[in-house]
């Protein structure tokens, strides 16, 4: 980043996270429809969340309640950053952003679900306080779920 460039993060609509799931390298299926991302969080309270460098969207993060009502749990679904804008902070602020939202909701936990293979992922979690909890295995290794914590008390 140059002096005076900055991020931004702020709530948004789901077609502003959509823009930046499509350059995401890691997220590989077929391009996603907004019905997609809305089917998993309509009805629960939810947090749609995009950073910005230079008004261009290059990182998004998507959580809702794990079960409808609870406090308990919040569950951070989707992440990622455009390839191009790794290692400048961006999933950083997103993340404390999250934090930040979820304490102020009253929320217990921050969970997160990640792929074997996500290294950099697991690296940034663990990092930021997270803690293993299962393992969900897969026919292939690289493509084990890893289930991850962090409180937020």
């Amino acid at each position: 980043m140059n002096e005076g460039e900055e991020i931004l993060v702020k709530e948004t609509i789901i077609e502003e996270a959509i823009r930046v799931h499509k350059n995401v390298p890691e997220f590989t299926e077929a391009k996603p429809v907004k019905e997609y991302f809305e089917n998993r969080y309509r009805n629960h309270e939810s947090l749609i969340i995009v950073a910005y460098y230079n008004g261009n969207p290059v990182g998004y993060v998507i959580g809702y309640e794990e079960i409808k009502g609870s406090k308990q749990n919040f569950y951070c679904w989707m992440a990622g950053v455009a390839h191009d804008y790794r290692r400048m902070g961006v999933l950083t602020q997103l993340m404390n952003y999250q934090i930040d939202w979820a304490k102020k909701k009253e929320y217990r936990n921050l969970i997160i679900k990640t792929r074997n293979n996500c290294r950099e992922m697991l690296s940034f979690l663990v990092k930021k306080g997270f803690y293993f909890t299962k393992v969900e295995e897969q026919e292939k290794i690289q493509d084990n779920r890893i289930y991850l914590v962090k409180k937020l008390d």
